[in-house]
């Protein structure tokens, strides 16, 4: 035989060997996955024996009966935030959230269908009685209390928390047009 036969036949018998080692690998994986399956399974017959009772985690809904709402109106918008006495806060909504755009975000309109989406979130928690802080100079004011009233809430106390400047800032010069 020529020197280049040899060569040819030994990578043959390379490639046969490696072929079987690659072979007896899955054979040793195949084998593997029907141990795993036989263990799954005799694991599935235990657990038929033996039922499993899982209590389910009840949720606990908070019942706040005395609460706050923060109605914060500017001329752009107006935002109205349920909180209990601690501080936490149990539901808000503003008027950019319920799709109002634009000037309308500052409407008497928009400020009662603010409260009124605020409430519904609220109801859950069985909030009653409500101390109102009104801060900011915009036309929602008075329309988001009397809203407040209206969705069966008994206002205890209403504040006006609206930020006074005792001649703190300097004011911006005149326009000159």
């Amino acid at each position: 035989m020529t020197e280049q036969a040899k060569k040819t036949k030994e990578k043959l018998e390379e490639k046969a060997e490696k072929a079987e080692a690659v072979s007896s690998d899955k054979k040793s994986e195949a084998t593997l996955k029907s141990e795993k399956k036989m263990k799954s399974a005799e694991k599935a017959e235990k657990a038929e024996e033996k039922p499993v009772v899982r209590k389910k985690k009840r949720k606990i809904r908070r019942q706040v009966l005395k609460g706050r709402a923060h109605v914060q109106c500017t001329y752009n918008n107006t935002v109205i935030t349920f909180s209990d006495l601690g501080g936490k806060v149990l539901a808000w909504a503003s008027a950019g959230s319920l799709g109002f755009k634009g000037a309308k975000k500052a409407t008497p309109y928009a400020a009662t269908q603010i409260v009124n989406a605020a409430a519904e979130k609220v109801a859950k928690f069985g909030l009653k009685e409500i101390e109102v802080y009104v801060k900011g100079v915009g036309s929602g004011r008075e329309a988001s209390v009397r809203a407040l009233a209206n969705n069966d809430f008994k206002i205890t106390s209403i504040k006006d928390i609206t930020p006074i400047p005792h001649n703190g800032c300097r004011p911006k010069k005149p326009r000159r047009v």
